[in-house]
């Protein structure tokens, strides 16, 4: 009999963890200090975040890694269940998604090359070339500010591609998160670059992200989990191991 019964609890179990749901969650494996490759290993903010929370609240989950212009599409046709890709919360985002709580302040940043001393104050900006990263709140602001500031834009999907179109004369500046440039510039990942303006559009709030109307259930684990590791000081301690 206790074989049996063994056998019968070794069945439901496992088919209990095959119809255990694995959420597939998007991250832009190109973006220190939040998600990079270090070596053979993924890390970053985000990363050491998620694994903690996904701990603790017990859910499974895989990684998919996307560009950032395709996260939003992506949560929208279901591709996948959830994002952690630097997401800024906006007005127009939540038309489509739902937002976890906020797990940083972030701001965005002019960046320019080091001998470049004509961008001082937002008015400078007027009639400069902007090398823009699609889906971004980069792009958000240059577009909204084009006619205003007689912007000219060039688009690129990856975020080196728009320090290198800075550094080869063929834009005046890009736009990146604060928290983002800066840590590139302080390890040497950015030589030749300077952080002109800070915060020229609000203080953004990254959060994490699910299709509107779905996937509740792993909204509400998540914010549980943040709760969690922010009250008992991880995620403090997740944040110095990259940010100062």
């Amino acid at each position: 009999m206790r074989k049996l019964l063994f056998a019968l609890f070794s069945i439901l179990l496992f088919a209990f963890n095959a119809n255990a749901q694995i959420y597939k969650i998007a991250v832009d494996a190109a973006y220190p200090p939040f998600s990079f490759k270090k070596g053979d290993t993924f890390v970053g903010i985000e990363l050491d975040m998620l694994a903690e929370i996904a701990k603790r609240e017990g859910f499974s989950y895989e990684l998919k890694f996307m560009n950032f212009d395709g996260v939003i599409p992506g949560l929208v046709s279901g591709q996948i269940d959830g994002a952690l890709d630097g997401i800024n919360i906006s007005e127009e985002r939540k038309k489509i998604v739902d937002f976890s709580d906020g797990y940083f302040k972030s701001g965005l940043c002019v960046v320019t090359r080091i001998s470049d001393d004509r961008i001082k104050d937002f008015s400078d900006l007027k009639g400069k070339t902007a090398a823009i990263k699609k889906g971004t709140y980069g792009m958000e602001f240059a577009e909204k500010n084009k006619q205003a500031l007689d912007l000219h834009l060039q688009y690129y999907l990856l975020s080196p591609d728009l320090a290198l179109a800075v550094r080869n004369h063929n834009a005046d500046f890009f736009m990146e998160d604060y928290p983002v440039i800066s840590y590139q510039i302080k390890i040497g990942e950015q030589q030749g670059l300077k952080i002109a303006l800070r915060d020229i559009y609000g203080s953004p709030v990254y959060a994490f992200a699910v299709k509107k109307g779905e996937n509740q259930e792993l909204l509400d684990m998540f914010n549980a989990g943040l709760k969690s590791i922010k009250e008992d000081g991880t995620f403090d301690e997740i944040l110095k191991r990259y940010i100062e």
